[in-house]
C-alpha cells in the first residue's frame, strides 16, 4: 500500500481488485443469488474478511448490494418496460450519487498554455491510493489537470505519459498532496468553507464541447453516448464523441464511467471495464441506504469556460 501522511486511508489497490471481481460475479449470477461463500471465493477470501472489507469499502454488505441488484431487476421485469437505463440499474449502476456530492469549476487552459505545451507551469503530481485503485493526480496552481487511474506497478509509465502531455512544464512530485486531493475528491474529507473543486485542463474545441455537455447531462445518472452527443449539438457523432469521452484527463470529476452504449451495456472504459462497473456500484451505496444515512451533500453546479 502506498505510504499516507494523513491518517486517513482508502483501500488498498490489492483490496480493490477482489472487490471489483466481486461486483462482476454478482452482476452476472444475481439470479441465481449466491451465497455470501459463493461471492466471496470471487474475491480469495473467507466470508468474514470479505463481508468486512466490501463494507468498508461501500457502507453497506454485500448481501444488501444483492439484493438492490435483484430488486432492479424485478423492477423491469415487473413493468414489462425495460428502458436503457433501467437495463442499466439492473445490473447494479446507480442514478445520481456521490460524484455530484462536489461543487466543481472546470476551465479551459489558455491558448498560450497549449502552444507552449506546459511552459511556466509547475505541476504537482503523485500517487494515492483511491476508493478505486491507485491514481495518478496532478495539479497546477489553476487547479487539477489530471487524475487517471493505473495498475500497481505502472507508476513509472504513468508519470510519464503526464511528462509527455506537458513536456516543457516542472512536474514536482508530492505523494502527501496528491492524497490529500484524494481524499476531497472520493468523499473524506471536504474542500474548506465548501470551496469549490478548481480544474484546469487541455482540449480541443470539440473535447471542451463534449466534457460540458457530459458534466450537465451526467450529473442526472447513467447516459449514452448519443444523449452526450445530443447535448454536445453534434448529433449523429457517437464516433467522435466517444474518442473525446475517452480522453478525458479528469477521471471521475468528468464522469466518463457514466456513459454507456445505447443497448445499457458498459462499454469500454479506458481505465477498465471493471473499473467502471465498480464506480457506478460504489455510487449506488446512497441509493441502498437512503436519504437518512446519506453525508449532507454541496450543490452541484458545474461551470466550463473556454
Amino acid at each position: 500500500m502506498l505510504a499516507m501522511q494523513t491518517g486517513a486511508t482508502f483501500v488498498d489497490s490489492r483490496d480493490f481488485a477482489r472487490i471489483a471481481r466481486a461486483i462482476r460475479y454478482i452482476a452476472s449470477h444475481f439470479r441465481e443469488q449466491p451465497r455470501l461463500a459463493t461471492i466471496a471465493a470471487t474475491a480469495g477470501l473467507s466470508e468474514f474478511h470479505f463481508n468486512r472489507l466490501f463494507r468498508r469499502w461501500a457502507g453497506l454488505t454485500p448481501k444488501q448490494y444483492l439484493a438492490f441488484v435483484t430488486a432492479r431487476a424485478a423492477r423491469s421485469a415487473l413493468t414489462g418496460e425495460v428502458s436503457v437505463l433501467e437495463a442499466a440499474y439492473s445490473v447494479g449502476l446507480s442514478g445520481p450519487g456521490r460524484l455530484h456530492d462536489l461543487v466543481v469549476t472546470l476551465e479551459a487552459m489558455t491558448p498560450g498554455e497549449l502552444k507552449g505545451r506546459g511552459a511556466g507551469l509547475e505541476i504537482r503530481y503523485g500517487f494515492s491510493d483511491t476508493p478505486f485503485g491507485t491514481a495518478l493526480i496532478g495539479r497546477t496552481a489553476r487547479g487539477l489537470c489530471h487524475l487517471g487511474f493505473h495498475d500497481r506497478g505502472g507508476e513509472r509509465i504513468a508519470a510519464g505519459a503526464l511528462s509527455a502531455r506537458f513536456e516543457r512544464a516542472h512536474l514536482r512530485r508530492d505523494d502527501e498532496a496528491a492524497h490529500a486531493a484524494a481524499l476531497e475528491i472520493f468523499g473524506a474529507r471536504r474542500p474548506p468553507d465548501g470551496a469549490p473543486l478548481r480544474l484546469a485542463v487541455r482540449g480541443t474545441n470539440f473535447q471542451l464541447k463534449v466534457w460540458q455537455a457530459l458534466l450537465e447531462v451526467g450529473s442526472e445518472g447513467p447516459t449514452t453516448y448519443r444523449d452526450v452527443a445530443r447535448a454536445a449539438g453534434v448529433d449523429g457523432a457517437e464516433r467522435a464523441v466517444g474518442n473525446a469521452v475517452g480522453a478525458n484527463p479528469v477521471a471521475w470529476l468528468i464522469p466518463c464511467h457514466r456513459v454507456l452504449r445505447s443497448d445499457g451495456s458498459l462499454g469500454g472504459y479506458r481505465w477498465g471495464e471493471e473499473r467502471k462497473r465498480a464506480m457506478l456500484a460504489w455510487e449506488a451505496r446512497d441509493i441502498i441506504r437512503g436519504p437518512s444515512q446519506r453525508q449532507r451533500s454541496l450543490p452541484g453546479d458545474r461551470t466550463l469556460s473556454a
